[in-house]
């Protein structure tokens, strides 16, 4: 399945959440009971032979492709995915407090705290690891306007030079910590493969293969020893290898498509292979690369909307469970985002419609020539819709709308990448159509953000962290800068409701499906894995609370 679709948080919003007042407690898991004979935990990713990298600011890592990036390093705060609303967690910052309008933070920095090499951990690491990124325009992902960074004892205060808002959560939980005293003697933190990583997490690297990745628990860390005691990160050459594993006990976590999940994986074993499928408020759709023609017309783009089947892509690629259908016009998975859209869009649902979308095409000055669909040029309209041969849900998804397309004429293939290529072409701009995810968090703002942003706008070749699609619109980027700046909901309304119009008229990226942060996992041998009943972080192993997951479990026998 996708590297980045589960491993990516550090710059994605599944970890953008509301983080209000200060915060402070004791250990978070403190309580743990750490008894009990099981000691390995197998964990697996469908994401085929890795390229030792442990660096744990590069999302195309193996450390973030299979997330033991998380159990080496650690960020200041955990917040929940999940549950939005709840206050973050404190972690190696025991009290963080907004000031100025959310445009200075003062952080606490918490004693007793060491890394793996025995070296104590201090506000100056922190202070260092926000210089690190301040510096390299490569490692800071969100384009967050760091100012001044300065150390007073236990506290690292920073400001910023524009309100951070909508960027509270992926400045305290998606930036994982690294020691000063090795990282300053790294001459290029964007490249550097970090081959001896030391970190405050509970784990330590013990050795590397393209196909399994261990960790060892270390002594010393802040907080009570985890009960697992070996983590073994497999990654397997697709979702179907990846599903196998999980069903007959090889594998015991992952965060993976399963078609079919109840017969090829739940029903193996009932009573412990479990599928928690949490959402968020994040979609998956196809990314149209604007800057190509005829596709930098909006026209073209809303009439390809127009004939997607989204109720054929969830009940056929995601199996009725995966990535439940976005139904708004506007792009919002409903009903988690029911309460932002539009009042002019309020029950404008997408719904499959042909003619209408000969129309568009039609009065846009394009025509058809018997079943092919040409440009204003005459040149037959074709595209190329890619993503990684793994990635199975994906591709179904790109066999439908590939069929869906041709309705209006349009001829497309599609492309079976190298995940490594795709990422690359992606971030590049060098791709026609691709689905992916965009980023998540308590409202849409990081939806549009990561399709839209004119602040995250690269020329094709040079990597994006965001608008893969390099869509150049100055209105929806002063709407965006509008929302994250706002001093008041009211402020704030204004600018959710004309990035919806601007969505919904250009049409930059087809919305497809909602997004979310669960996984499976067997219960078979430890338990204390979040669901429904105790919802305390995401499910996924790629995501920062995917240490938080480690350290709340306990062998099932104890």
């Amino acid at each position: 399945m996708r590297a980045k679709r589960l491993a990516a948080a550090a710059v994605a919003g599944l970890t953008a959440l509301s983080l209000l007042t200060a915060c402070s407690g004791e250990s978070p898991n403190s309580n743990n009971n750490r008894s009990g004979s099981t000691t390995v935990l197998k964990v697996g990713m469908p994401n085929g032979p890795q390229t030792e990298n442990h660096n744990p600011f590069l999302g195309s890592s193996s450390g973030a492709s299979l997330g033991y990036r998380w159990q080496i390093y650690e960020p200041l705060v955990m917040t929940n995915a999940i549950r939005p609303a709840d206050p973050g967690k404190p972690w190696l910052a025991t009290k963080w407090e907004w000031s100025d309008g959310y445009k200075a933070v003062a952080l606490t920095i918490r004693d007793g705290v060491t890394w793996s090499d025995g070296k104590p951990f201090s506000a100056e690491d922190v202070a260092f690891t926000f210089e690190l990124i301040k510096k390299h325009e490569g490692l800071n992902g969100a384009a967050v306007p760091y100012g001044d960074i300065t150390v007073a004892g236990n506290v690292v205060n920073m400001t910023f030079g524009s309100p951070q808002f909508v960027n509270q959560a992926k400045i305290l939980n998606a930036i994982p910590m690294v020691p000063k005293h090795i990282w300053s003697g790294i001459a290029d933190p964007t490249t550097d493969i970090n081959k001896n990583p030391v970190g405050t997490g509970p784990f330590t690297l013990k050795s590397f293969t393209p196909q399994t990745t261990t960790l060892v628990a270390r002594d010393g860390y802040w907080q009570d020893p985890p009960a697992v005691k070996e983590l073994r990160y497999t990654s397997y050459t697709d979702n179907n290898a990846q599903t196998t594993a999980l069903a007959n006990g090889e594998a015991e976590w992952s965060f993976v498509f399963i078609p079919n999940y109840q017969a090829v994986y739940v029903s193996k074993n009932p009573e412990h292979n479990k599928v928690w499928p949490a959402s968020v408020l994040g979609i998956h759709g196809l990314y149209i690369n604007t800057t190509k023609k005829p596709f930098d017309n909006p026209a073209l783009r809303r009439a390809m909307n127009m004939v997607i089947n989204r109720n054929d892509i969830f009940v056929q690629a995601e199996a009725a469970y995966f990535h439940p259908e976005v139904t708004s016009v506007t792009g919002i998975p409903t009903p988690a985002g029911e309460s932002f859209i539009a009042p002019e869009f309020k029950g404008q649902l997408h719904k499959v419609d042909v003619d209408g979308a000969k129309r568009e095409l039609t009065a846009a000055g394009f025509t058809f020539d018997g079943n092919t669909l040409k440009d204003p040029t005459g040149q037959p309209v074709t595209l190329t819709l890619t993503d990684p041969a793994g990635w199975s849900d994906y591709i179904t998804s790109l066999e439908i709308v590939k069929d869906n397309l041709s309705q209006i004429g349009i001829t497309a293939t599609v492309d079976k990448a190298n995940q490594d290529a795709w990422f690359q072409a992606v971030e590049e701009g060098n791709f026609d159509a691709t689905f992916r995810w965009t980023n998540g968090g308590t409202t849409p703002y990081d939806i549009y953000q990561t399709i839209m942003d004119g602040a995250l706008l690269k020329p094709i070749g040079t990597p994006a962290s965001g608008n893969f699609g390099r869509f150049d619109n100055p209105e929806a980027t002063a709407a965006l800068a509008a929302f994250a700046n706002a001093a008041d909901d009211a402020a704030r309304t204004t600018a959710m409701n004309t990035l919806q119009k601007i969505f919904v008229e250009q049409m930059p990226m087809i919305p497809v499906g909602a997004d979310n942060a669960g996984g499976a996992y067997v219960t078979s041998n430890w338990v204390g894995w979040p669901d429904d009943a105790n919802p305390y972080a995401p499910a996924q192993p790629t995501q920062p609370n995917a240490v938080d997951v480690v350290l709340n479990l306990k062998p099932a026998n104890a």
